[in-house]
Parts: structure tokens; sequence; C-alpha cells
């Protein structure tokens, strides 16, 4: 089957070659986005399970892990479990040997209740209680990220049993989530961030940061790194462990994006400036989890409203789909009976189950006429989607189905 997500490279993609791709786009308005190896299994689902429900595909988390790692060679995966914090996919990671990124007591406790160990994880939330460290250390996790002096001297009655890196703020316009607003020092206050801790006899050992959650282009981490370099190398009364380069690492929602091999490409170029001791860390999150998990959902009701058909679905934005609010994503969601391309469609909205007049998920789609009854399938659901639903109106949160090999890897991804 073709990868529904296929990946292109604008860089490789010019001339004759990319007039094709566009003219392909072109012809393709309304594309069949199922294909038949995935209805097969998604019937049987839906035979098996009431919807909403979320179907999490084991392999293709491997899948994706895999390919990170391979683009990052030598670099140590600290998976952000905020992303999606299913035991299963835990586990999965666990077994391929990942680390973790935590943040707070809640994943601490949810990734030592796994088999976890506390030296395989880093706490990189900027901002924490003192019981929020106090569970981290008795966990066994010994490595923080801060910021700020007072987050800094918070740390002074475990200084003998902490190491910290230091977080700094590179701004990103090609990230769709911009995280240095809210987190990391500028870059000229470094020094004396540094120095404070020193004073205080606490043992910096890292820099890190995060240009944003799925960047577009990996110019800014490829700046943030030659930038955290020449600090580093400023700073020689320090000794330095490790760089945390963060996430960023892109999925493709409506658009294609650059190949996983092509983004990381021109970070590895940046660390080679790195000193040969210094170990480089990233928190992959949205790029392991959010193609591992879709979405099946029914059509639980219809009208016609004005122009539009109105489609009312049982999962909207306050469920599942509210990643479409707090991260900025538009999935793909297509029926699960085949669609013929040359039919007719007509201009259609999608819209959650609640009474809230603010849950649609989208209102500007074109799809053939569809019947109350009918399943629904949304994409790339994996990452901060279910972490994020809510129970508004006693709408429960859909159900996730854990299954192997749902996807299929017979094309790139």
């Amino acid at each position: 089957m073709k990868n529904l997500n296929s990946e292109f490279s604008v860089e490789q993609l010019v001339g004759e070659e990319l007039e094709q791709l566009e003219q392909h786009f072109a012809e393709q308005t309304h594309p069949d986005e199922l294909e038949q190896f995935d209805r097969a299994s998604l019937k049987e689902l839906v035979a098996e399970h009431e919807t909403p429900f979320m179907v999490l595909d084991l392999e293709e988390v491997e899948y994706q892990y895999l390919a990170l790692q391979a683009a990052l060679p030598g670099v140590k995966l600290f998976y952000a479990v905020k992303s999606l914090s299913h035991p299963s996919l835990i586990k999965r990671l666990k077994n391929l040997g990942s680390q973790f990124d935590l943040a707070t007591t809640g994943e601490v406790e949810l990734v030592k209740g796994l088999g976890v160990q506390g030296e395989k994880c880093i706490h990189t939330h900027p901002i924490k209680k003192d019981k929020d460290i106090k569970a981290a250390l008795e966990f066994g996790c010994h490595r923080f990220v801060v910021d700020n002096p007072a987050e800094v001297l918070k740390f002074i009655p475990y200084k003998d049993h902490v190491e910290l890196l230091v977080r700094v703020s590179f701004r990103s316009q090609d990230a769709v989530v911009d995280l240095s607003r809210k987190f990391g020092c500028a870059l000229e206050e470094l020094p004396g961030l540094v120095n404070l801790a020193i004073e205080n006899d606490l043992t910096v050992s890292g820099l890190s940061f995060h240009v944003g959650s799925q960047s577009l282009s990996p110019m800014a981490q490829v700046n943030a790194i030659k930038a955290s370099v020449h600090a580093m190398n400023e700073m020689t009364h320090v000794h330095w462990k490790w760089l945390d380069i963060g996430g960023s690492f892109p999925v493709s929602y409506q658009g294609p994006v650059t190949p996983i091999e092509d983004f990381c490409a021109p970070l590895m170029d940046a660390l080679k400036e790195l000193p040969e001791d210094i170990e480089v860390f990233a928190e992959p999150g949205r790029f392991i989890s959010a193609p591992a998990m879709i979405e099946v959902m029914s059509i639980m009701g219809k009208a016609k409203r004005g122009a539009r058909i109105w489609y009312y679905l049982d999962d909207g934005v306050y469920g599942a789909l509210s990643g479409q609010m707090f991260d900025h994503a538009k999935y793909p969601i297509s029926p699960l009976k085949p669609v013929d391309p040359m039919g007719d469609f007509y201009p259609s909205v999608l819209a959650g189950p609640t009474c809230d007049s603010v849950d649609v998920v989208d209102e500007d789609i074109e799809l053939p006429e569809l019947q109350v009854g009918d399943i629904m399938v949304a994409r790339q659901m994996g990452a901060y989607t279910i972490a994020s639903a809510t129970e508004f109106n006693y709408y429960p949160k859909p159900k996730v189905v854990v299954v192997e090999d749902l996807m299929d890897h017979t094309d790139d991804n």
C-alpha cells in the first residue's frame, strides 16, 4: 500500500519533478486516502468496538523510533512522555532502548510503574515544585533542566545529588508550536545563570533548548546547536557533558514535510563541531507518537444548513480531536468506505457531538454524501490528542485499542 504520510524534500523536487508533483496534487482533489489494507483491518475493529475509539499501532511506534534513530546516529533519544503516555507505547519504547523525557511527578510514577529506571530519564520541566524534585530523585532521576535564578536556587538542598542542564531560548518562526516563548533563558543571561549555580556548589553539566514543536525547517535547530557550541567553548570553567537539542521533528498532517533523514542531516553536520566527549540528547514526542494512532468515529447526525451538509461525529474538539485547538493541528479525516475521486462532492461541515458551538472539526471540507452511521477515520492522531481530551458534556474519552502492524511499510515513510 502507498504510505499516506509520504514525505518529500523540497530541495529534491526541482524543475520538471516539482511541476509533476504539483500536477499530481491538482488532479487528486479528492483522493481516496484509505486503501484496502487499512479497510480490511479497520472493518474488523469496527465490528468489535463501539465508536469512537483510538487505534494504537505498536509496529508504527517502532518504525518511527528506528527511523529517527537512524537519522540521528549516536544521539540518545528521550521520548517525550507528554505527547502520548499510553503504557503499551512506553513498554515498546523501553524494549527498543529508548530513554524518557519526564516533566511531572505523574509521569515519573507512570514510567516507574512500567519498570523504567530513573537513570534512563531526564526531568525537563524548567519550573518545578520541591516535591517534584524529591519525587524524581527518589525515582533515581538526577538530571534536571533549569532556566532562571529562582529555579537554580531550589536545588541547593540537593546539590550533592543533581546535575543541571540550563535551557536557552531560541525562537523559531518555522515551528507550529513556539516553546521558547514560555521557557528558556536568553543567551546573554546564560553565563550569569551558570555562575550562580557554580557559586552555590551546584553541578552544571549541560545545555538544552527546544526551538518548537512541528518545526518545518531544521535551520532553527542548526543555529541553536552552533550557538550552544560557541557558548560551551566560551565557558571553559564548566565540565560540559551533555547537549539536549529538544524535539521539533515534523510529521505530515495536511501536506508534505521534509523526510526525516534530510531534516536531520544538517543537524548532524552542526553537531560535528561538538567535542567528542559531549553526549547529545533529543526529546522526540510527536514524530514517534503521531503516526502511530488513528481515531475511528461514526456519523451520529446529519443536517442541511444553508449551502452545507453538517455531519455530527461522535467525537470532536473536546475529545481526542482536542489537539486541533491546543496543538494547532488539523488531522486528515476521510470516510472508511471507498470514495470515488471522480464522483460528486459537496460543501460539508464536520462537527463534534457536544452542545457547544465551538465544537466544530472542519467548516470547509468537501465530501461525498454520507449517511448516519457511516464511519470516519482520522489519521496522525497520536500526539497531543488523547493526552488533552476532556469529558465535557460527560462524553467519555475514546478508548484505546492496541494492535500490532495496522499500517504497512512497503513504501518508505
